[in-house]
Order: C-alpha cells, then sequence, then structure tokens
C-alpha cells in the first residue's frame, strides 16, 4: 500500500438492498474495514453505517480492487452468508488486465498460499505451509503487452488472485505489492470484483450481481 491513504470520495453506489442483503459497487482506494490508526478510520463499512445502520460484514475485497460486495443486514443473513463464503457455495468471477501475453487460453493455478511474514501484508507462494488455493482463468483478448482475463478464485485466500497471476508470471497491472514498477503508470490497480452468484437468506433462491468493470 502507498504510504498515504487518500480514498475516493462520493457516495456509493448501491446495486441492491431489501429486508436481508445489501449490494454495492466498492470503490478503487477505499478499505473494506477500517485499518490500524485513525487516519485509516475510513471505509466501506463506516460510510454504509450511516445509511444502514445494521450493515454486516460477510467478506472484504482489497483496497485497490473494485466492484461487487455483499452484506448481511440481520444476524441471520451474516451467518446465512457467511456460511455459503466459508463452504465455497458463492460464485466470483472478476475482470483482470494483466502485464505480457497469457498463454493458453484457460487454465487452472493450484498454488497454495500463505502470508510473507517479514513483508507483511503480502502473500506468499509455499508448498509446505501454504493453505489450499485454486484459480480458474480464461482469457478475454491478448496482445504482446497486455492480457485481459475474466478470473474465478475457486478458494477466498487472501491476495490470492494477484500473487496467483504474479506466480504465471503475468502479475496484474497497476499492482502497488506485486507489480510496482506497473503501477506508477496506472491510476489504480486493474482488477475488479464483476459478478457475484449466492443465495438469498430468506428462501435460498440463486440471486446474481454485476458491475461492469470500468478499465
Amino acid at each position: 500500500m502507498s504510504s498515504t491513504y487518500d480514498p475516493p470520495q462520493g457516495d456509493i453506489s448501491v446495486l441492491h438492498h431489501d429486508h436481508e442483503l445489501l449490494l454495492v459497487d466498492k470503490p478503487a482506494g477505499l478499505l473494506s474495514v477500517p485499518g490500524k490508526g485513525p487516519e485509516l478510520a475510513d471505509c466501506l463499512i463506516a460510510r454504509l453505517e450511516r445509511i444502514f445502520p445494521t450493515v454486516r460484514l460477510v467478506h472484504r475485497l482489497d483496497r485497490d480492487t473494485s466492484g461487487v460486495m455483499v452484506f448481511g443486514l440481520t444476524e441471520h443473513a451474516q451467518r446465512h452468508l457467511g456460511r455459503q463464503f466459508e463452504e465455497r457455495r458463492t460464485k466470483k468471477t472478476y475482470i483482470a488486465r494483466l502485464a505480457g501475453k497469457l498463454e493458453p487460453k484457460t487454465g487452472t493455478v493450484d498454488l497454495p498460499l500463505i502470508v510473507d511474514w517479514p513483508n507483511r501484508p503480502l502473500q506468499k507462494v509455499c508448498h509446505e505451509t501454504g493453505k489450499p488455493a485454486l484459480t480458474d482463468w480464461r482469457v478475454l483478448k491478448s496482445s504482446d503487452e497486455e492480457t485481459r482475463v475474466r478470473l474465478h478464485p475457486l478458494t477466498g485466500r487472501s491476495h490470492q488472485l494477484r500473487v496467483h497471476m504474479l506466480a504465471l508470471g503475468h502479475p496484474i497491472l497497476g499492482d502497488p505489492f506485486y507489480a510496482p514498477m506497473s503501477a506508477a503508470e496506472y491510476p489504480r490497480m486493474m482488477l475488479h470484483a464483476e459478478e457475484l452468484r449466492l443465495h438469498h437468506p430468506d428462501g435460498g433462491a440463486g440471486v446474481k450481481f454485476r458491475v461492469k468493470a470500468p478499465f
């Protein structure tokens, strides 16, 4: 992360809300939850609490990632959604722009991840102590310089997509942690949570929420 935290201002785009669910489009550059210290207090959930006082955290997106994020509005919804994430019954889709030309067109990264303690919050691949992590990818378009991909994380490890793409030799463009040389060339990290599929806490019906990538 950069040394100064300068989150974007303006209203948060609400995609959907009802008696159980709240879905928003998180902007890049805004923390999901407060960091340590008063200078990191401004975050998505704090802003949402002003409008939806009962909002409850279910999952997180990295500060520099944008896109679909779900919150519960009741204790029941929080528990129900939490179980879905833990049991991998949600389906998440991301769009990313990567450095270089990724080949083949589709594939799976199966590399265990763990925190890189001397350099935390960075994560790293570790076959001895890492936790299982799986990511499917599909190339949408590519050139010699850049590849646009759709990513499907099958697990939910911290920085999973960022480290897995780095491990392929094609880091996400603009990533301040894992591609710092490119970070200065891009206005943001080129990673966006495009779609989230889940089961509604009231009745279990499948629902889908989607926001087109802004890049």
